[in-house]
C-alpha cells in the first residue's frame, strides 16, 4: 500500500513538471527542479503522518501492556494472601480435635457393643430363646397356577404342531405406536380353544419339553422378522428364553447355529428372560448371554420385582428393557426404588435401559407413567395377544382360530 502512494507521488511529481514547462513556459531544469521539490515535500509529509501513526499505534500497545501488567500484579497479590491465609492456618490443632472425635466415637461403639453382649448374655442365662427372625419374603411363586394339562397331553400337541405363536404389543407413549411384539405360545386344544401358557408350561423339571417350545418359538419369530424385513416392515420380537435353554450345552449349540445364520435379522430379535432366573443364574450362564449378545441379540428382563439392579452389569450383557407390573409399582413404588418415580425412567436411560410398564388396565395407569418419563406400556387396556398376519407365519397345517387379531406393523 506505501509503494503504490509513491508511485502516486511520482505520477503527481511528473504531472506538475508537464505543467511547469508547458503551461508556465519553465525551462526543462527548472521544471525538473520544481518536480523534485514538490515530490520531497510530499513524501516529507507521508512519512510524518507514517510516523505519528507508528507512536500512536505504539503508545496503545504500551497502555495495554501497563494494564495486563497491573492486572497480574493484583493476581499475585491476591495469590499471595491466600497462601499467606493457608500458611498461618494452624492445621495441627484442627486434626487433633479430628482424632479426639474419632476417638470418642469409637469408645462410644466398644461401649454399645458391650452393651449388646450383656443383654445377649442375660437372655441366654434366663433361657429365653431368642426373637425368631423374620421369615424371608417368598417368592411369588403362585402367580400363575400349576400347569393344568397334563405333561403327555403337551408332548402330544407339540407333536401334532398345535404348538402356535400370538403376538401381543408393547407401545411407545404419546402416539401409541408400537414398540414391539411379544411372541406368547399358546396351545390348540382338541375342541378349538386356546391355552395360555400358565395352563400347559412346566414349572418344574420337564426341560427338554421347555427347550423345544422355547426352540419352536425362536423358529417362528425368525420366519416373520425375516417376511417382515423383506416387506419393508421390520418389527422387534421379544422372545421367551429360560434357564432350561441357557443351561443345556445341545440347546445352546442349536441357539447359536440359528442366530449365526440369521445374522441379518438378529437385532430384531429381543429375548425375554425373568427375573427370577436372572437373580438365580450362575456365572456361567450369564456368559452365554453375553455370547448371545455378541450375535447382535438383545435381552429384556421380565417381572422386576424390584428395580434396584446393577443396570451396568445389564447394559454389559446386552439388556435394553426392564419390564414390571404396573398396579404393584403404583400401589407400593417403595418396594420397587428408592428414587422418585419421576427419576427412575431417566436414571435407567443412562445405561440405555427402557423400563416398561406390563399389565395396565386403565387410562389413568397410562397418564401416571408418561408422567413419569415411562412411555413403554404393556396390558390388556392396549391389546390382548393375537394371531400374526398369514403372510408372516410358519407354515404348519393348524386348524386356524378367530379371536382378535392384532397387525404385526
Amino acid at each position: 500500500m506505501q509503494g503504490l502512494v509513491y508511485i502516486f507521488i511520482a505520477l503527481a511529481a511528473l504531472g506538475i513538471a508537464g505543467a511547469a514547462y508547458f503551461g508556465l513556459t519553465f525551462s526543462p531544469i527548472e521544471a525538473f527542479v520544481t518536480a523534485i521539490a514538490f515530490g520531497g515535500v510530499a513524501v516529507m509529509l507521508l512519512e510524518r503522518a507514517l510516523r505519528q501513526r507508528a507512536e500512536a499505534r505504539l503508545e496503545r500497545a504500551i497502555e495495554d501492556l501497563s494494564r495486563l501488567l497491573s492486572t497480574d500484579a493484583q493476581a499475585g497479590a491476591v495469590l499471595s494472601q491466600r497462601i499467606n491465609a493457608i500458611a498461618d492456618a494452624n492445621a495441627g490443632s484442627r486434626l487433633e480435635a479430628i482424632e479426639a472425635d474419632i476417638s470418642v466415637l469409637g469408645t462410644v461403639i466398644r461401649q454399645v457393643a458391650e452393651a449388646v453382649a450383656e443383654i445377649e448374655e442375660a437372655r441366654r442365662a434366663d433361657g429365653s430363646a431368642p426373637p425368631a427372625p423374620p421369615e424371608p419374603e417368598k417368592a411369588d411363586e403362585d402367580a400363575f397356577p400349576e400347569p393344568v394339562i397334563p405333561i403327555d397331553l403337551l408332548k402330544q400337541a407339540i407333536a401334532e404342531n398345535r404348538l402356535i405363536c400370538h403376538i401381543e404389543p408393547v407401545i411407545t407413549l404419546p402416539q401409541r405406536r408400537p414398540h414391539g411384539y411379544d411372541l406368547v405360545p399358546r396351545l390348540m386344544m382338541e375342541d378349538g380353544e386356546l391355552a395360555d401358557a400358565p395352563d400347559f408350561m412346566p414349572r418344574q423339571g420337564h426341560d427338554e419339553v421347555v427347550q423345544r417350545i422355547e426352540a419352536l418359538v425362536l423358529e417362528e419369530a425368525i420366519v416373520i422378522a425375516r417376511r417382515a424385513r423383506t416387506a419393508g416392515q421390520p418389527i422387534r420380537l421379544f422372545v421367551p428364553l429360560s434357564r432350561a435353554s441357557i443351561s443345556d450345552p445341545n440347546a445352546v449349540i442349536q441357539l447359536f447355529a440359528s442366530l449365526d445364520a440369521n445374522r441379518a435379522i438378529a437385532d430384531a430379535l429381543i429375548f425375554s428372560v425373568s427375573h427370577a432366573e436372572w437373580k438365580a443364574m450362575p456365572l456361567s450362564e450369564k456368559s452365554v448371554l453375553s455370547q448371545i449378545g455378541h450375535r447382535a441379540a438383545t435381552f429384556s428382563l421380565t417381572g422386576a420385582t424390584s428395580l434396584r439392579c446393577d443396570f451396568g452389569e445389564l447394559e454389559g450383557i446386552g439388556f435394553t428393557s426392564v419390564r414390571f407390573d404396573a398396579s404393584r409399582f403404583l400401589r407400593n413404588p417403595e418396594d420397587f426404588t428408592d428414587f422418585h418415580t419421576g427419576d427412575v425412567a431417566s436414571y435407567a436411560k443412562r445405561y440405555h435401559i427402557d423400563l416398561v410398564a406390563t399389565g395396565i388396565v386403565d387410562e389413568q395407569q397410562l397418564l401416571t407413567f408418561f408422567e413419569d418419563g415411562i412411555v413403554l406400556v404393556q396390558g390388556p387396556h392396549i391389546s390382548g395377544p393375537g394371531p400374526v398376519r398369514p403372510d408372516l407365519l410358519v407354515e404348519r397345517p393348524v386348524v386356524a382360530v378367530a379371536p382378535r387379531r392384532v397387525e404385526a406393523q
